[in-house]
């Protein structure tokens, strides 16, 4: 008995030491991660989150927006960034274009944080299919991450109609698919443009595997007269010579949501279609030139009626595609296209204006399409 009980008492002083030891057991052996969640930092930044309007709740397109010296986000001389929208390259006197950020009422979009964005991407793919002005927000996000990636673990590669960034270290790809109307554009006999309307996997055999897709599709269904994007519109084995391009869009978006519905997995893939980035091609094209500053305000807001058709379109789908609307807010900034400088003007810097083109449709970079990947970031 008295062996016994000896043993008992060993028994709780080797649990007692055990304990002490536990609970001070040298923090390097925790992982970074797990000693994030101790960090007092954590109940500050919890205690401001509880006071601010929750991003989910905030409608992040009423705003307005503000001149900040703190930005851009990232070096005009980004090597990703094309030349037709490297403005202050390219001649453009002034550069508080680059310096407006959007305030949403009510609440503030987090500043990008390129190595927590990358984090978060770790093993994925991001693709955003679209147009130029698609590409515009591609060489945004690209520029938006790069420089926190030392030169020989990045690399931009070309597969077809995809090029794509790659983060070695992160094992993720930020990619552009050109793919303007999302539906096929072939050529038929006497190199005739056909528009298909019910075909799209010749676009779409890219768009599989891919975790993160962001889709645009609006401009090219409404060029008209000699910049008509088709010759002729096939649906099933009718074709016809003209259609009404909103009729057309309906019925492209549709081949869109079909493809979408049939071939996605909401618990592996995400979709987000952002809607149209406005023009400001009014007054024979130069109501962007020489333009330093936003709107405040509009007296009518024009909602264009291809948005009507892309939101009813999503509320017919299955699957859950997340909806970004930028127009409204980027139609407040006519001062942030390249206008007549879209391409060097030359060393004495001296612009005949009848003799340049002015592009109100793309942007100059840095600029408006940060913001959209500001917005993105969260969405995502």
């Amino acid at each position: 008995m008295a062996q016994l009980h000896i043993y008992k008492q060993l028994l709780i002083l080797f649990i007692l030491v055990a304990l002490f030891c536990f609970n001070h057991v040298d923090s390097s052996s925790y992982n970074q991660e797990e000693l994030n969640w101790l960090d007092d930092k954590d109940d500050e930044i919890n205690m401001f989150h509880n006071k601010q309007p929750s991003l989910q709740t905030c409608d992040l397109t009423k705003g307005k927006w503000i001149l900040d010296q703190t930005y851009p986000l990232y070096s005009a001389n980004c090597p990703y960034l094309s030349s037709a929208v490297t403005c202050r390259k390219n001649g453009r006197p002034d550069s508080d274009y680059e310096k407006w950020r959007w305030k949403p009422y009510g609440c503030s979009i987090p500043r990008f944080n390129a190595l927590d964005f990358l984090g978060r991407m770790r093993k994925r793919r991001v693709m955003l299919v679209g147009d130029s002005i698609m590409r515009n927000q591609w060489e945004s996000l690209v520029c938006l991450v790069q420089s926190v990636i030392p030169n020989n673990r990045k690399t931009v590669i070309y597969n077809g109609p995809v090029m794509a960034f790659l983060a070695l270290d992160f094992e993720m790809s930020i990619e552009f698919c050109w793919a303007p109307l999302l539906v096929e554009l072939r050529k038929g006999p006497g190199s005739k443009r056909i528009l298909d309307l019910n075909s799209i996997e010749e676009n779409a055999k890219y768009w599989r595997g891919v975790d993160v897709l962001v889709f645009d599709s609006a401009h090219w269904w409404t060029h008209s007269d000699k910049w008509s994007s088709w010759d002729f519109v096939m649906e099933g084995q009718n074709v016809y010579r003209s259609m009404n391009p909103t009729a057309a869009y309906e019925k492209g978006l549709m081949t869109w949501a079909k493809w979408i519905d049939l071939n996605l997995d909401p618990r592996k893939n995400r979709v987000i279609f952002r809607s149209a980035s406005p023009r400001h091609n009014r007054d024979n094209g130069w109501k962007c030139y020489n333009q330093r500053e936003p709107l405040e305000k509009f007296s009518r807001p024009h909602v264009p009626e291809q948005l009507l058709i892309l939101q009813k379109v999503l509320r017919k789908m299955a699957f859950p595609v997340h909806f970004q609307d930028i127009t409204a807010m980027s139609a407040l900034r006519r001062d942030g296209h390249p206008s007549i400088y879209a391409r060097f003007s030359g060393e004495n810097g001296n612009l005949q204006l009848k003799d340049q083109s002015s592009d109100c449709s793309h942007w100059c970079l840095p600029g408006v399409p940060d913001t959209w990947n500001e917005i993105l970031n969260v969405m995502l």
